[in-house]
């Protein structure tokens, strides 16, 4: 999937923002679509010693080495491994590429200002401080992200990218 193509399928109102969401554990989540720089299926990932739990390894991007971050392990939730529509979401951290594991992409969302809230105390299951807030999308809510906090400081100060 091209997300220029997703993008300008979906035009946003001029009080609203785009988002790429995606499935994990059966919860709807998404991150900001301009932090997306392209989805690609799983690939060979090569393990790192000593890295963090939720820090799967790096990968090759057209030559450049990207740590790989499995969303499961990152927001607490249990691991199922990888089925047939796991991808990875590539996206930019802090001015460095990271690749995110999801289960599945869903799909762009145009939200208005008015349809995301503040993040409730989320009891446990998922670290308020990773969500930037709660987004309505008909009749369903979506947990968006904040990419820099879930890909944590260990992550981007590798200098791997």
């Amino acid at each position: 999937m091209t997300i220029a193509n997703a993008v300008s399928s979906h035009a946003p109102a001029a009080n609203s923002a785009q988002y790429l969401s995606f499935s994990l554990a059966g919860e709807e989540y998404a991150v900001d679509i301009l932090r997306v720089q392209e989805i690609r299926g799983i690939c060979r990932i090569t393990e790192l010693p000593h890295s963090a739990p939720s820090v799967r390894g790096v990968m090759n991007l057209r030559g450049a080495v990207v740590p790989v971050v499995d969303m499961r392990a990152a927001l607490g939730l249990p691991n199922e491994g990888y089925g047939q529509f796991t991808v990875i979401i590539v996206l930019s951290v802090r001015g460095r590429t990271v690749g995110f594991v999801v289960d599945s992409v869903s799909d762009v969302l145009s939200l208005d200002e008015s349809a995301i809230e503040r993040a409730p105390e989320l009891g446990g299951r998922v670290d308020a401080s990773l969500v930037s807030g709660i987004g309505r999308a008909q009749e369903r809510f979506v947990i968006l992200l904040d990419v820099d906090r879930v890909a944590g400081i260990d992550v981007v100060a590798e200098g791997t990218s």
